[in-house]
């Protein structure tokens, strides 16, 4: 999607020795200038875990930037990680991109969802492009299967609409303030 929208884009997973289920990483790019580098990203702006159970036994936020954001796939929310992130003192989000799948895929494919919630935490691209532009992309890789597209593209849709953020103490109170001033 960003590539279609004149960015420039670089993309690799880099494999351990590991056997078949071990964790992963995979970098990404994306640029309005040309990629020059070729190498691992060692101060990433922004962290998708995918699988939660890997924070308790990996530094997921190893590098990360305090000024941009750990995006977890999860039911819980995102208070309930703020522990268990090694002082990581950025923003933190969820997004159950499992019921999502689930509940618009019929499968647990979580790729889909937690993409559509990178693109909602991280600003990278403006929304209604990103969503042209995907809508186009499954509309050629599932010409044969629209209710594929359509549920890819409602998994988009959701997951960008319920990503959860981690707030601060102070939002919180405002919130708590402005509600119960609302409420009487």
């Amino acid at each position: 999607a960003a590539f279609s929208g004149g960015m420039f884009v670089q993309g690799f997973p880099e494999y351990g020795p590991e056997r078949m289920g071990a964790p992963i990483t995979a970098y990404n790019r994306i640029s309005k200038e040309r990629v020059t580098v070729h190498s691992n990203i060692y101060e990433p702006d922004f962290v998708v875990v995918v699988d939660e159970t890997l924070i308790e036994s990996v530094d997921v936020t190893k590098g990360l930037k305090e000024d941009g954001a750990i995006i977890i796939n999860s039911s819980k929310p995102a208070s309930e990680f703020k522990a268990l992130l090694k002082g990581y003192k950025g923003r933190v989000c969820t997004c159950d991109a499992r019921t999502i799948s689930e509940e618009t895929l019929g499968k647990n494919f979580p790729n889909t969802p937690m993409l559509g919630a990178v693109v909602k935490v991280s600003g990278v691209m403006e929304e209604k492009a990103f969503l042209e532009a995907m809508e186009n992309s499954f509309a050629h890789k599932f010409a044969s299967k629209p209710e594929v597209l359509k549920g890819n593209m409602a998994a988009l849709v959701r997951s960008m609409n319920e990503v959860k953020e981690l707030l601060s103490r102070i939002e919180i109170a405002l919130d708590f303030y402005n509600k119960n001033l609302t409420d009487k």
